[in-house]
């Protein structure tokens, strides 16, 4: 089985989980030779028992150029980022994490929009089998592409849970955290709408704090603080420090940064995305996207009530338990066998 993973990098990012989890949790399940489609300087990145077939740094048109032209012989092919290769002799199999580029073409440079729709038409209509990371995502296929997706949910990474109070004050030192403050984790870009988010935090008085970094020419609210990117190792910690994770996004493939916060025991405040709220339901408060006084209303509830910011995320954590990469990984290998190959 040969797995378009270009897209994994150092840096992490939500494609980035979803690849090096998933291939982790089909490697101990399958016997099947599994052989991804790896960038050299993120090759050491795959799970054991993963075999790597290293393609020089890419990105962009070149990179979608890569993943057209194909990577050799095999028995399935899946692009784990939608990308297929133009002429396949075996099945194939497209992981779609958002129809963002349709749903929210605002949200991205004009020069990008016509060519990554392209491609994305082109693979979707070329697969054999689609998998959707949620049923929103599902239906946006649908809609769009009159294909019906197998749905597979993603699920926290693994050592997403809740940090010792060691590592909590560690991160702490390491990045010099307030007392108090809002976390965002994900890069900066127009559909995160990151200043509804630092308006609310300026209104009750609490530092927001941002990973990631800005895309596309997008620049950060004033008076934010930056955190660049943090090592994975750090995020579970980085998430138990903070008082309340705040997500302000207007649409979602699915979701990962709050599913995370909430498996790591932070009250999470969300917009209520349906990709997000069908895996969480009520695990998460919730304010309707760009509105800053119902956000302020739900961040001034929550930093002044402990017990009330407690109980959110007990209930996060219960919400998001039933997901998880072993299923996952299960799942799509059910799909392969569903079009005949033995793994």
């Amino acid at each position: 089985v040969v797995l378009n993973a270009l897209p994994l990098e150092r840096e992490g990012g939500g494609v980035g989980t979803y690849i090096r989890e998933l291939l982790g949790a089909m490697v101990v399940q399958s016997t099947a030779d599994l052989v991804a489609a790896v960038q050299s300087t993120a090759a050491g990145l795959l799970p054991a028992g993963v075999t790597p077939f290293p393609v020089p740094p890419t990105r962009g048109f070149r990179r979608v150029v890569a993943g057209a032209r194909g990577f050799g012989r095999a028995d399935l092919v899946h692009g784990l980022d939608v990308d297929l290769p133009l002429r396949s002799s075996c099945p194939t199999v497209s992981t779609v994490h958002d129809l963002a580029i349709f749903d929210t073409p605002w949200a991205f440079p004009r020069h990008r929009i016509a060519g990554e729709r392209l491609v994305m038409r082109a693979s979707l209509r070329r697969a054999d089998r689609i998998i959707a990371v949620s049923h929103r995502t599902a239906e946006r296929v649908r809609d769009l592409f009159g294909r019906d997706p197998v749905v597979v949910h993603e699920a926290p990474g693994s050592g997403m849970g809740p940090p010792a109070a060691e590592d909590v004050r560690r991160v702490a030192e390491r990045y010099r955290l307030p007392d108090r403050f809002v976390l965002h984790v994900g890069n900066i870009e127009p559909r995160k709408d990151i200043a509804t988010l630092a308006a609310g935090c300026r209104a009750v008085g609490v530092p927001l704090l941002l990973t990631g970094h800005p895309l596309w020419g997008s620049q950060a609210p004033a008076g934010v603080a930056l955190l660049g990117h943090v090592p994975w190792s750090d995020l579970p910690a980085l998430y138990g420090a903070a008082t309340v994770v705040g997500y302000a996004s207007h649409y979602e493939g699915f979701g990962l940064p709050p599913i995370e916060a909430m498996a790591c025991g932070a009250a999470v405040v969300s917009t209520p995305v349906p990709s997000i709220t069908e895996v969480v339901g009520d695990g998460a408060a919730t304010f309707i996207p760009g509105d800053v006084d119902g956000l302020t209303r739900v961040l001034r509830e929550l930093l002044g009530d402990d017990d009330r910011r407690s109980a959110l995320a007990r209930l996060g954590r219960e919400r998001v338990a039933t997901l998880g990469w072993t299923r996952a990984g299960r799942e799509t290998l059910d799909v392969y066998r569903g079009l005949g190959v033995r793994v």
